[in-house]
């Protein structure tokens, strides 16, 4: 079933949402600053770019940051007193499953725009088709191991993918900066510029972009995307599971049904 811009443009805390000429502009904020994760934007992503995908007259998509940075901070209080119960970290696995299948199965071209550090979820702009930087930015994975987690939410298949067997798992398990100019020789990001001239070279692409037939466009978005979902597919339940599983039981208490006194 098809949607329209006006059924999702207001509905999401999250992001906010200009659309020319087919070209839709996805800005992720709190408050109108830089978006700080939580339980807000893990529940609303998913939903937000499947009302996108479903919407015909998207031709083409750019997701940026607000002010200067990616994402930086993470508000774990959101998810509530409990969310350290099972309940809760279903919830969790689930909406990280469907943030990247929704994000993949977009059936746009999509230009990520990095507008500063991304130290929580660099591979939302990364799995773009096209990376553009700002000359601040810095990539780093802060929400897993460095802060004493596993890393899941596809970091494990995509770091590894994209620096590197060996190097991605140092990224992941050292917490490791990567700066912009080290990004563009990796080959992480297309395009490394000033801050102030990434949104004018995003629309200047998204334009170049839409000159072509929509079908092909969206063709062209499934072939480019089919060896990293076949990635995903393969090992993202995975990983969020063994994510999860770690922080199943506090400490010492490994074995709940155990008598440890």
């Amino acid at each position: 079933m098809s949607t329209t811009l006006s059924d999702y443009a207001t509905r999401f805390t999250s992001v906010a949402l200009e659309r020319r000429d087919g070209i839709l502009l996805v800005r992720l904020h709190t408050d109108e600053g830089p978006l700080v994760w939580g339980e807000a934007p893990h529940r609303e992503l998913p939903e937000l770019f499947r009302a996108i995908g479903d919407d015909p007259e998207n031709r083409v998509l750019i997701l940026t940051g607000t002010g200067q940075e990616f994402m930086t901070r993470i508000d774990r209080e959101s998810w509530g007193p409990e969310r350290e119960g099972a309940d809760i970290r279903d919830a969790m696995m689930r909406r990280g499953k469907a943030l990247l299948d929704a994000l993949m199965a977009l059936p746009t071209p999509v230009i990520g725009v990095v507008n500063g550090p991304a130290r929580y979820h660099a591979e939302l702009p990364l799995l773009s088709d096209v990376v553009l930087a700002a000359e601040t930015t810095v990539f780093q994975d802060t929400a897993h191991f460095h802060t004493g987690g596993v890393p899941g939410d596809g970091v494990n298949i995509l770091w590894p993918l994209w620096l590197g067997v060996n190097r991605g798992r140092h990224f992941l398990l050292s917490g490791r900066e990567i700066s912009a100019p080290e990004a563009l020789d990796l080959g992480l990001v297309a395009e490394v510029l000033p801050l102030e001239q990434l949104m004018e070279r995003a629309w200047e692409i998204a334009y170049e972009l839409i000159r072509r037939p929509r079908l092909t466009l969206r063709y062209t978005r499934a072939a480019l995307t089919l060896e990293l979902r076949r990635h995903l597919d393969s090992a993202l339940d995975a990983g969020l599971a063994l994510q999860f599983l770690a922080r199943a039981y506090p400490p010492g208490k490994m074995y709940p049904w155990v008598d440890h006194d």
